[in-house]
């Protein structure tokens, strides 16, 4: 008994000034906040690992040390619906609302590996989304410009934007098909719906020497994931990647 009175004596004294925070001790909901960001960075380490660097058989590994540092580093929990969490890291695009999607993992590393970036590039990215792919390039290029046309979306992605600091991403609420033009040319552009067709103003929009990468295809068709790569001279070549599978390209009044 007196055991027991002293050990209570003991903890009385140890938590003696400390405020009293709805919820626990002072530090619980921090540690309890650093424990769950461990378990989604251990997620994403096996996402990299088994979907994308080392992936089944037959698709193909991603090796670029920086593309596999982008996926590991952007926490793709934050960027999906909130009954979504647990589903947040598994090998399959997951809906956003409106009819849209947050790509497969493996499909955005490819997508952005396909692309050939460099830290000096300025990229437009049409289908803004989430903001993941925007994300994912944020850290490897200078200035990512996105174009979403449903305004929901739009206003979403941008908040998640300035609340996670990735602050050369810019976001325009528009029509996607006529890409940015007040910032063009663009050295790369990623298309993130699919087309029936590579928009002409893209095409206008895009730098001598650059590579866009876009999804051809419609709704109810086979659908290919296309790079297209134009010369110092200006002419144009197309070349199909694989088949995928995408949310149609929309356009205003649609």
């Amino acid at each position: 008994m007196a055991k027991g009175i002293i050990f209570l004596l003991a903890c009385a004294l140890m938590f003696q000034g400390m405020p009293i925070i709805k919820g626990g001790y002072p530090g619980a909901k921090a540690w309890a906040e650093e424990k769950e960001e461990a378990r989604y960075l251990e997620r994403r380490r096996a996402m990299v690992r088994t979907q994308i660097s080392d992936p089944p058989g037959y698709r193909k590994p991603i090796r670029d040390e920086n593309v596999l540092a982008a996926m590991l580093a952007v926490p793709r929990h934050l960027f999906v619906k909130p009954n979504d969490l647990s589903k947040a890291y598994g090998d399959f695009p997951l809906p956003i609302g409106h009819g849209q999607t947050i790509s497969q993992p493996y499909v955005v590393a490819l997508m952005t590996d396909l692309l050939e970036v460099t830290p000096e590039q300025r990229v437009l990215e049409v289908g803004t989304g989430s903001g993941y792919q925007a994300a994912i390039l944020s850290s490897l290029v200078k200035e990512v410009y996105t174009v979403e046309i449903i305004r929901a979306l739009g206003q979403q992605a941008s908040a998640r934007m300035r609340r996670l600091d990735y602050n050369n991403v810019h976001l325009k609420i528009a029509d996607g098909y006529y890409g940015w033009q007040e910032h063009a040319p663009f050295d790369r552009i990623i298309v993130t719906a699919a087309a029936t067709l590579v928009p002409p103003p893209l095409l206008r929009q895009l730098r001598p020497g650059g590579k866009m990468c876009i999804p051809v295809g419609g709704q109810y068709r086979v659908q290919h994931l296309t790079m297209v790569e134009k010369s110092e001279a200006g002419r144009i070549t197309m070349k199909k990647i694989l088949p995928v599978r995408f949310v149609p390209f929309i356009r205003a009044g649609e």
